[in-house]
């Protein structure tokens, strides 16, 4: 309790402490400082709900001076906010009708029926799941399913100290994890630090960041580290050398025969799911035929308009008048739109108090001269940082600051902010490090030792291919 309050006061301490001893030029650029300083401590601790902090600019910048409540306000409502609440909402519509799982239990189903190919079609199933929906949402609806899998080997086994089950089972529950940690990179909407990195960049440096921008360089990236992590997770972190498992397929086609036939919702949502992907992937060409007639066509208006279609399509069923009803919305993560806008607000505040210039004034001094080393570097610190605070806190600290180093490079900000983002999804170390991580761990078959040995290879081999994703854009 005497740790929690003492944490719970720092924040207001070290923002009354920089107010009042105060090392800035003027007056509003030591508050902004101040600010800063009591957001970065509650999001780093984590004492508040992040969601709560993240209203903090919305409490003190206009009581201060700082911003208008206007101004302020306004970084809640980017249009990346909007952008990510139209697929969550499409997200919902597959988790209530039991679409993603469906989807997941046949792409296990087709990678067939030996311990490694199980292990793979797990960490398939997660990857493109979470490319479209939550990898926390993705990681709880497989942990039941491969639970049930490894159950019925130890039963086959007789005893899970068996060095071959035991290696199976914790590298089909890590599958899960990382699988869906990687998928999210794959877009922009598949995990909030994307696109919170990409609101950024239009909100400071008006840099706009397409969703087929993000992809061509995140989907490569995940594909690679998808493959490379499979092959290292079963051939040489956990060999299991178990091979034929008939019987684990027995389960994924029973879990399958339980849902049944389509019906007709589902048939619905994954219509509206398939179209809205088709349309973030060629709405660059569609939008420049459209501009000179005067008609903007956006990843966000694509993500609202086909979200706003499940409320209105027709069901089908009888309880239900349409495929999504209002109070279905008390399932979104609202949190994680309050954290958007926070993380936006406090990029705003950077950009005005001179925080930002101030950082890149003290980097500018570090050599540049080899382009590919020095972005190597950021994103090795950003791995580092996300390690030891959430993903999503460390691109709303650290992305103004490597946009802001690009621009004075006479770079687009893109360069150095997509490895940045990217390097807040590679924490596989710790099952306090991301929300799969925990999840998997909770399940009983993974010790921290087990993830922390596959969590530091695969570490490095983020960070090995961030520098070849770097070499290769810079």
């Amino acid at each position: 309790m005497t740790r929690r309050l003492l944490l719970l006061f720092l924040g207001p301490t070290l923002f009354v402490l920089f107010w009042t001893i105060n090392p800035a030029v003027d007056r509003t650029t030591g508050e902004s400082h101040g600010v800063v300083l009591w957001m970065l401590t509650w999001w780093i601790t984590e004492i508040v709900p992040m969601a709560i902090t993240s209203l903090l600019p919305i409490m003190l910048f206009p009581m201060l001076g700082v911003l208008s409540l206007e101004k302020t306000c306004l970084s809640y409502s980017n249009r990346f906010v909007f952008l990510f609440l139209g697929g969550f909402i499409i997200a919902l519509a597959m988790e209530k009708w039991q679409l993603h799982r469906r989807l997941a239990l046949n792409i296990v189903n087709r990678t067939g029926t030996s311990a490694n190919r199980i292990v793979f079609g797990f960490f398939l199933a997660s990857f493109l799941i979470s490319m479209w929906i939550s990898n926390t949402a993705t990681t709880l609806m497989m942990l039941p399913i491969a639970g049930s899998v490894v159950a019925l080997l130890v039963n086959e086994e007789k005893r899970l100290e068996h060095r071959g089950t035991k290696n199976f089972a914790t590298s089909l529950m890590l599958s899960i994890a990382y699988g869906a940690s990687i998928g999210g990179i794959a877009t922009i909407v598949g995990s909030p630090p994307n696109a919170s990195m990409a609101g950024i960049l239009d909100k400071t440096f008006h840099y706009d960041v397409t969703f087929m921008e993000w992809m061509k360089f995140g989907l490569p990236f995940s594909i690679v580290l998808l493959v490379l992590a499979y092959f290292l997770m079963v051939k040489v972190i956990f060999p299991n050398k178990l091979g034929k498992f008939e019987l684990g397929h027995e389960i994924i086609q029973q879990e399958l025969k339980q849902l049944g036939k389509w019906k007709k919702p589902e048939r619905i949502v994954f219509v509206v799911f398939a179209l809205t992907a088709i349309l973030w992937i060629v709405q660059g060409p569609i939008a420049t035929a459209l501009k000179p007639f005067g008609i903007e066509f956006t990843d966000t208006a694509i993500a609202i308009i086909m979200a706003s279609l499940l409320f209105v399509i027709p069901s089908g069923e009888q309880k239900q008048k349409t495929v999504l009803e209002w109070k279905d919305t008390e399932k979104l993560p609202w949190g994680v739109l309050l954290m958007f806008g926070g993380g936006m607000s406090l990029a705003e505040a950077f950009s005005n108090c001179g925080l930002v210039e101030s950082i890149t004034g003290a980097m500018n001094s570090l050599d540049k001269s080899n382009l590919f080393l020095f972005v190597s570097m950021l994103s090795a610190i950003g791995l580092v940082m996300t390690a030891l605070m959430s993903n999503i806190a460390m691109v709303n600290i650290f992305v103004p600051v490597v946009g802001a180093l690009a621009v004075g490079a006479g770079i687009p900000p893109v360069i150095f902010a997509i490895p940045v983002t990217i390097a807040s999804s590679c924490d596989f170390m710790f099952p306090m490090s991301t929300p799969p991580n925990a999840i998997a761990y909770s399940s009983g078959y993974i010790h921290s030792k087990d993830m922390l040995k596959a969590g530091i290879v695969l570490n490095i081999l983020s960070l090995l291919l961030l520098m070849g994703l770097v070499y290769f854009v810079v």
